[in-house]
């Protein structure tokens, strides 16, 4: 369960020649909360990102929600405030550098995503970084009881996955 202070930061990622936005926000531990790919970097991508995370069944709704000066962030965070979609209480800080913890996160995904040359389409990026995100939550041992550190059971969780979708 996320402990109510996120982190949410946006990093670029090649689709058809294109940079596309790919949002992430994860929690003070370094917890992935969620991930959205956009095409855009506004204040109607920040709403949906912040909605989609907030759908999730492991998240709570903030106390902090830390940002870069992204100007997208205050409109979408006030609107959903607004909306009753975000509590009222709930307190934006755009600084610019302490989002390190989002930071370090994304090098693992940018690891996996760029050595290629981008992805050839928006819905095989999106299934892609669906499949890097999800890995790196098995390794963090934020999937229920299976450890971070408990390779076997990884093993046995993702082969189990495939199992089921063949």
């Amino acid at each position: 369960m996320s402990n109510g202070s996120w982190r949410v930061d946006e990093t670029y990622v090649k689709v058809k020649g294109r940079w596309m936005y790919l949002y992430r926000a994860v929690d003070s531990r370094g917890q992935t909360i969620d991930f959205l790919l956009s095409a855009k970097r506004d204040a109607e991508a920040a709403n949906r990102f912040f909605r989609k995370a907030l759908a999730q069944s492991h998240t709570v709704n903030p106390r902090t929600i830390t940002v870069d000066k992204n100007a997208a962030y205050p409109k979408a965070a006030a609107e959903m405030k607004k909306d009753s979609e975000l509590w009222r209480g709930s307190r934006l800080r755009q600084v610019k550098y302490l989002n390190n913890i989002v930071e370090q996160d994304h090098r693992n995904v940018k690891r996996l995503a760029c050595p290629g040359l981008g992805f050839g389409s928006f819905w095989t990026a999106r299934r892609t970084l669906v499949g890097y995100e999800t890995m790196a939550m098995i390794r963090k041992g934020q999937v229920r009881n299976i450890g971070g550190n408990d390779i076997k059971a990884q093993a046995r969780f993702i082969a189990m996955l495939f199992e089921v979708a063949a």
